[in-house]
C-alpha cells in the first residue's frame, strides 16, 4: 500500500475534513476524496463516515488510523535514520515524554546526567498525561515516557517494557504566609474548610479518595487549565492543591508546600518500547532511578525562597473557621 494515501487519511481523520485535508495537503478535495474511496477498497470495509460538519472515522477506521499512524511515524524515523546515518551521525534523536510534574524536574536533571556521561544528544521533551504518553510511546513518537499510575493508573500493555522507579508522596501546595505554613505534617481534615484547585481528573479523584480514606471533604471550587495555571492559582491566595512532592524544588518562590499525615502516593514509572528501543534508553533510565531518588528525601518541607512575598492567606469558606 502507498504510505501517501495513509497519510491523507490520517490528515483527514486529524482535520475531520475533506476540503481542510486537501488544503494541507496541496491536492484537490476530489483527489483526496478518490484517495480515501481506494484505500476503502483496499481494505475492504468503509473508513470514514460523511456528517453535516465534515467527515469522521468509523470503528474500523478509527482501529486503522491508530495503526497506520504508529506505521507512519515508524517509516518517518526510518528515513531520518538512514540520512543521517548517510551524513555519518550514529545517534538519532532521543525523544522523551513526561508528566508536568516530572518534566519540571528530574526529567532535565536525568538527561543532563546522561549528556554528560554519554556525550552530546539531540533530545527533546513532551509534556503530557500518562494516559497519552504511553500512546505515543505505542506510536513510536516517544523513546521513553515517564508517567504515575495515579487514577485512571497504568494499563498493563505487553508491548512496552515497564520500569518502576519509586512512590512520589503528594503533599499540599500553600501560598506563601498561609497559616499552616511550616507547621509540619497536618492531617487533611485540618484543611477541609480551604478552596482548593485541580487541573485534571486524576489529580481530583486522587484528592477525593484521600479525603475520603481521612474522613473528611475536600471541595474542589476552582478548576485549573494545567498545573502552571492550578499553581498560579495557589501563589495568589486563591486556593490550596494537592501537588506531586517530586515537584517540590521546582515550584516559584511564592508558594509554600505542608507534609500530610498519611499522604496519598502514587507510583512513578518509565514505559519503553520493546521494539527498537533507542540505543540511549537504558542508560537514560538510570540515570532517571538516580534523580528520582536523589529528590525524594525531605520534599515535604518546602519553603519560598523569598520570605517578602506573603500573599494574603486564603479566607475559609462562609460558615467555617480555620482549624
Amino acid at each position: 500500500m502507498d504510505l501517501t494515501v495513509w497519510r491523507t487519511f490520517v490528515t483527514v481523520c486529524r482535520l475531520g475534513s475533506l476540503s481542510a485535508a486537501a488544503a494541507e495537503l496541496h491536492h484537490t478535495q476530489s483527489a483526496v476524496s478518490r484517495q480515501i474511496a481506494g484505500l476503502e477498497r483496499q481494505i475492504g470495509v468503509p473508513l470514514v463516515a460523511r456528517h453535516a460538519r465534515g467527515v469522521r472515522p468509523t470503528p474500523a477506521g478509527e482501529v486503522f488510523r491508530h495503526h497506520a499512524l504508529a506505521t507512519l511515524n515508524e517509516a518517518d524515523r526510518a528515513v531520518h535514520a538512514a540520512r543521517e546515518a548517510g551524513e555519518g551521525v550514529s545517534d538519532r534523536p532521543l525523544a522523551v515524554g513526561a508528566t508536568p510534574s516530572l518534566a519540571a524536574g528530574i526529567v532535565p536533571e536525568a538527561v543532563r546526567a546522561l549528556l554528560e556521561e554519554t556525550g552530546p544528544l539531540r533530545w527533546s521533551l513532551l509534556p503530557g498525561l500518562s494516559a497519552g504518553l504511553h500512546h505515543r510511546v505505542l506510536s513510536g513518537e516517544l523513546d521513553v515516557a515517564v508517567v504515575t499510575d495515579a487514577p485512571p493508573g497504568l494499563p498493563h500493555d505487553p508491548r512496552v517494557e515497564r520500569r518502576f522507579l519509586g512512590l512520589d508522596e503528594m503533599v499540599v501546595a500553600l501560598p506563601a504566609g498561609h497559616p499552616r505554613a511550616g507547621r509540619g505534617p497536618v492531617h487533611l481534615r485540618t484543611l477541609a474548610d480551604q478552596t482548593w484547585v485541580e487541573d485534571n481528573d486524576g489529580s481530583a479523584a486522587l484528592l477525593h479518595q484521600h479525603a475520603a480514606r481521612a474522613g473528611a471533604g475536600a471541595r474542589i471550587d476552582l478548576t485549573a487549565a494545567d498545573l502552571p495555571g492550578k499553581l498560579a492559582l495557589v501563589a495568589t491566595g486563591h486556593a490550596i492543591a494537592l501537588i506531586p512532592g517530586v515537584l517540590t524544588r521546582a515550584l516559584r518562590t511564592d508558594i509554600t508546600t505542608v507534609g500530610l499525615v498519611d499522604p496519598p502516593t502514587r507510583g512513578i514509572y518509565t514505559i519503553t518500547p520493546r521494539r527498537d528501543p533507542h540505543p540511549r534508553a537504558a542508560a537514560l533510565l538510570d540515570q532517571l532511578t538516580a534523580a528520582f531518588a536523589a529528590v525524594r528525601p525531605g520534599h515535604a518541607g518546602h519553603r519560598p525562597t523569598d520570605p517578602g512575598t506573603r500573599p494574603a492567606a486564603l479566607v475559609p469558606r462562609e460558615g467555617t473557621t480555620d482549624p
